[in-house]
């Protein structure tokens, strides 16, 4: 982490408390509505969070005490800092983040269609459980978030690990931040993504790509191929190695989507570049 970098340490603790405002619901729509929004963050609030946070950890630098008082030119600082990290160390890999991310969701919508909100709550990630009405999960403090009719929005996210992540202020929008399920490491030698591709040469496995559609379990796969599920199964291997799929379990199921990569080749074209900032 170079020095620019470092400067966001203070902001987002490993652990513990971290404000509110970092994660603006326009984050949504992407990158720069995020920090649009995190520009405008109003002085009250940027005092009343960072307070806090000074609270909680060592004393906070001065920039940061500075956006605290309402200082804009510390609030356009720290944005420009987001932008360029982002920029380094999240836009070059964000193709392989969203198919991460568009699996999870692929796999939270059948659970929805299939059995409705308790069969989406039921098959959450093992560090929520759902036992009606109440949806508990594994956090660091005890806490209670009331919805009061509000609903439950659902965020998967690739870079959170171990545990979710709510708001601190209960007035926000109910959230729920959990981690995506990241595949563990193949005990096979890596396949390069060019020696894979040429693999995709035949029938069988063009059929396969295109029966995935926009989800579908080994078993279905199998039946839209007029293929085995031994077979189905062995040519997803094929295709997750050459990143063309993912691959996400589902209770007792495995539910394949496409990659970016894989949909682009379905069109004929590769992503263009600027869907890596996307």
């Amino acid at each position: 982490m170079n020095g620019e970098a470092r400067l966001l340490a203070p902001l987002v603790p490993t652990r513990g408390y971290f404000p509110d405002f970092l994660t603006p619901a326009e984050g949504l729509l992407g990158m720069g509505d995020a920090l649009a929004a995190l520009r405008e963050t109003p002085a009250v609030r940027l005092h009343d969070e960072l307070s806090r946070l000074s609270t909680a950890t060592r004393p906070l630098p001065s920039w940061i005490r500075a956006m605290a008082e309402g200082d804009s030119r510390a609030l356009g600082r720290l944005a420009g800092v987001l932008q360029r990290y982002y920029e380094v160390a999240v836009a070059p890999y964000w193709s392989r983040v969203q198919g991460r991310i568009e699996a999870d969701r692929a796999a939270r919508g059948r659970a929805l269609l299939d059995g409705g909100a308790d069969r989406l709550l039921a098959l959450l990630p093992p560090m929520m459980r759902w036992r009606p009405p109440v949806l508990e999960a594994d956090y660091p403090v005890d806490r209670e978030l009331h919805l009061n009719g509000r609903g439950l929005l659902l965020l998967p996210s690739y870079f959170c690990r171990r545990t979710p992540v709510t708001f601190h202020n209960p007035d926000l929008t109910p959230v729920l931040v959990y981690p995506v399920e990241h595949p563990a490491p193949r005990l096979t030698p890596h396949v390069p993504q060019e020696r894979s591709l040429g693999r995709l040469v035949g029938q069988t496995r063009s059929a396969i790509l295109q029966g995935i559609g926009v989800g579908c379990t080994t078993s279905e796969l199998a039946r839209r191929a007029d293929v085995s599920v031994a077979s189905a199964s062995q040519h997803a291997t094929v295709l997750r190695d050459a990143g063309l799929l993912n691959t996400l379990r589902q209770g007792n199921a495995v539910l394949h989507t496409l990659t970016p990569l894989g949909a682009a080749l379905l069109r004929g074209a590769r992503p263009a570049e600027e869907a890596a900032y996307g």
